[in-house]
């Protein structure tokens, strides 16, 4: 298994968390930062944000995590009519421009559904267009838009961005997230005995996906500062980019 230190001095990908359906950014954080050892966290920068809207109905963490609860979007039964979905999309690209740049997205349950649409609509061009490309995914427990208007925008193309998915063999998702693995191209995968949660990091199986994918990360983003120091920058140009 590779080494889980990362490299000497290297600058940690920067990731904005979107939470699952009805929890919190703090929810996430306790999740993640709680479950998966020190060794993997410290290799990422990790902002974790609330949705914009207060939850509607009665959140299944209640009783295990404290309020308050928030959700990204609303949604029919069929998971097909989404409400606000648009004001979600504006208020993340208002994230990410605040507390960005951000390499990444990672995302839970809701979270990952839209993490994984996003990159898809940034790569048409529909949304995201005032902020970075986005590099890198992390998609735990994750699914595609049922909505056929949105899945042609979503997933027109495949995404070529180094992404790593998390499976449960007990989530009730986890047909629809070997759906969405077929957007992508390449990705790292990560199976595990559990349900619709977030899961340890425990076994070595997965700690190597993880490394390898880490490993993968930490170098291109390392080659892309040495190009970037390389390149000499004109003192106009820069000046300008600072107004």
């Amino acid at each position: 298994m590779g080494s889980l230190g990362g490299g000497v001095g290297a600058r940690r990908p920067r990731f904005l968390c979107l939470h699952g359906f009805r929890t919190s950014g703090e929810i996430m954080r306790k999740q993640v930062v709680g479950k998966w050892p020190a060794e993997v966290t410290a290799r990422l920068d990790l902002v974790f944000a609330d949705a914009p809207f207060p939850a509607e109905g009665k959140s299944d963490v209640e009783g295990i995590f404290d309020p308050p609860y928030y959700e990204w979007f609303q949604f029919d039964k069929g998971f097909t009519e989404y409400r606000n979905l648009d004001k979600c999309i504006d208020y993340i690209e208002d994230l990410m421009i605040k507390q960005g740049p951000f390499d990444g997205l990672m995302g839970f349950s809701q979270g990952s559904i839209l993490s994984a649409a996003l990159v898809g609509f940034q790569q048409q061009g529909l949304a995201l267009t005032r902020v970075p490309k986005i590099k890198y995914l992390v998609i735990i427990a994750g699914a595609r838009f049922r909505s056929a208007i949105v899945a042609d925008k979503a997933y027109a193309i495949k995404i070529k961005i180094p992404s790593l998915h998390f499976l449960g063999d007990n989530d009730f998702l986890k047909d629809a997230g070997e759906k969405l693995i077929e957007s992508f191209v390449d990705p790292f995968i990560i199976r595990h005995p559990k349900g619709h949660t977030v899961p340890r990091l425990v076994d070595e199986k997965s700690l190597e996906v993880m490394s390898h994918f880490l490993d993968k990360m930490e170098k291109e983003i390392s080659e892309h500062s040495s190009t970037e120091a390389e390149s000499p920058v004109d003192v106009e140009e820069k000046e300008m980019c600072i107004y």
